[in-house]
């Protein structure tokens, strides 16, 4: 057997074999990549999360779909480490417990998330933009003067390409479109090789063409990492989420429902609380 590296151990599964765990990585042998049991959160006498549970697989591309006040942002704050839930179990893999991590350290781990609203170097092209985002130190004007590697320089040129920017790369990201902006953004978490990645409302204030561009990037992704996407806009969902793909919907701070969108739909809880009649 070799040695092992310094700071690893070995875990064993069910069927006695054995793997790597490297400590600060996600271990997900045994399938999910995250894990959430009975979370509650409250703030100020208000419960925003309700012995949540869900779990997502490697590879996933849940899409999470409620009221407003359903608990959707809260829970992205607890698996980012935003937010300390007040009980329940938190896990990123097997070994890494949200709730003893602080955002950088999960972050760090392998979650990216975006926020509704486009966060980018406005005055930096969209090139400068990726390259910022791979920058081992995070300081803007240290990352500008570090010398661009040739990996880097593939890694952002495969971006572009999947966020369908290379002619806009010599562009300023303020000159961008809206859709642009989220896709940049995207593209600019991409950089940083996650292996869960959190969209809160992607298609908020898209074009019809501009949704479809997003909803093409995020199928490109699947296999590449895991997602979750909050989201209102239906007939995005069921882009992303086809026949088979399974859908959460979130009231009242809990999972009401669980399924195929079209077995959601059907459900008369989610009709009675989200969908209308």
């Amino acid at each position: 057997m070799n040695a092992l590296a310094p700071g690893q151990s070995v875990s064993g599964d069910a069927t006695g074999m054995s793997h790597f765990v490297v400590p600060g990585a996600i271990d997900t042998s045994h399938g999910p990549i995250l894990y959430l049991e009975n979370i509650s959160v409250s703030f100020d006498g208000f419960r925003a999360l309700h012995d949540l549970s869900l779990s997502i697989q490697t590879g996933e591309l849940r899409c999470i779909i409620g009221p407003n006040g359903a608990g959707k942002t809260t829970m992205m704050d607890v698996v980012t480490g935003k937010t300390r839930p007040d009980a329940g179990v938190a896990f990123l893999g097997q070994t890494l417990d949200l709730t003893r991590l602080d955002e950088p350290a999960i972050a760090q781990a392998g979650v990216g998330r975006k926020f509704q609203k486009p966060t980018v170097f406005e005055q930096h092209t969209v090139w400068e933009n990726l390259e910022l985002a791979s920058a081992g130190d995070k300081r803007w004007f240290a990352a500008l003067r570090a010398a661009l590697t040739g990996e880097v320089r593939r890694r952002i040129e495969e971006v572009l390409s999947l966020t369908h920017l290379e002619a806009q790369a010599a562009s300023q990201a303020g000159q961008l479109s809206h859709g642009q902006k989220q896709r940049l953004e995207i593209g600019m978490l991409l950089m940083q090789q996650p292996q869960l990645l959190l969209l809160d409302e992607p298609a908020a204030g898209m074009t019809d063409e501009e949704t479809a561009q997003l909803a093409t990037l995020l199928d490109k992704l699947r296999g590449h990492c895991s997602m979750m996407v909050v989201e209102h806009d239906m007939a995005f969902v069921a882009a992303l989420a086809g026949d088979a793909g399974r859908v959460t919907v979130m009231a009242e701070g809990r999972v009401l429902a669980e399924g195929t969108l079209d077995a959601v739909q059907r459900d008369e809880r989610v009709i009675e609380s989200y969908l209308g009649r």
